[in-house]
């Protein structure tokens, strides 16, 4: 039939331009579907959720934390000159005496002898912190009547444990707390550093001089002291939990904009040298500088160049008391 067809001249014009309007059609939808797909947006990959925070300049310092009790810096206790039993005792705990006023009267008498009272005085000035001594009571020239806490202060006595002896030293500051009056810190300094260490124990003793201009600390009170055994200022430090340590390596994600797209932001892989490590705060030595934006959370996923979200910015660190 077709060739019946092809046999009309007229015919035969006809078909071959259905023929070459089909075919046109055919390349323009191929050209427009090349088109579309060209300009398709290509896959962006993920964007992660992120915390960051800013890198600060600043302070920070070692410490090492004891324990123990406040005690007046000069106390002395009063002796009595002879044995017998105390007959009268003139102080009361908290009295302000001065040296050579009288604590207590000790009769020496004996059963057939009788003699004049003994005076056991003040041998310096100060308050009466304690007295075990009670009217009627047999004492000897080594049993304490009162013990007077003198002009000297407070102090506090550390027993440092044999691997920390190497840090102690003279003039180191000290932060001071206690239970009496809590979140407030006082201040002192190490003011004594034994020379020798306790055999039994395998501890050297430490002094610490107590800043008290108010007379709110009082002897016997428990404390807790910082003694701080290095202090270092102007430097870079971070939280510890935006460091990665991977294969050797331990760097930070550094927030910064994309290059390719401004309107985006990604993380960047920065190695950093670190320094000392206190309280989950970390010295960076190289890497960074002040005020850049670290990722804290969420960066155990991220890659070198990875999208990010900024979900919270955290505050940065606070400098240390």
């Amino acid at each position: 039939m077709i060739s019946k067809i092809l046999k009309n001249k007229k015919a035969k014009l006809i078909f071959i331009s259905v023929c070459v309007l089909i075919a046109a059609v055919i390349v323009i939808v191929t050209v427009t579907n090349i088109n579309k797909s060209r300009n398709k947006p290509e896959h962006e990959g993920p964007v992660f959720a992120v915390n960051t925070t800013l890198v600060v300049q600043g302070q920070i310092q070692d410490y090492i934390t004891f324990s123990g009790d406040i005690i007046a810096g000069s106390t002395v206790d009063v002796l009595p000159e002879a044995a017998g039993r105390i007959a009268e005792i003139y102080v009361t705990v908290g009295r302000r005496v001065n040296r050579g006023d009288r604590i207590a009267a000790i009769d020496p008498s004996r059963p057939g002898m009788t003699f004049r009272h003994s005076i056991a005085t003040a041998p310096i000035s100060g308050t009466i912190t304690m007295i075990p001594a009670q009217v009627g009571m047999m004492v000897s020239q080594a049993v304490p009547l009162a013990r007077i806490a003198g002009g000297g202060g407070l102090e506090i006595r550390l027993n440092v444990a044999e691997r920390f002896i190497s840090r102690m030293a003279l003039n180191l500051s000290c932060e001071i707390t206690t239970d009496a009056y809590p979140g407030e810190v006082f201040y002192g300094t190490v003011s004594e550093v034994a020379p020798t260490v306790d055999l039994a124990s395998r501890t050297m003793e430490v002094r610490v001089n107590v800043s008290d201009p108010d007379s709110r600390l009082k002897p016997g009170m428990f404390a807790k002291v910082r003694v701080v055994t290095e202090r270092k200022d102007n430097i870079v430090k971070i939280p510890a939990s935006a460091v990665t340590n991977r294969f050797g390596e331990q760097y930070v994600y550094v927030i910064e904009k994309d290059p390719e797209n401004q309107e985006h932001t990604i993380a960047v892989k920065r190695i950093v040298t670190p320094g000392i490590l206190i309280d989950g705060v970390m010295e960076i030595l190289n890497g960074l500088a002040p005020n850049e934006e670290i990722v804290v959370r969420g960066h155990t996923l991220l890659d070198d160049g990875s999208r990010v979200n900024i979900i919270e910015r955290i505050s940065p660190l606070r400098e240390q008391l």
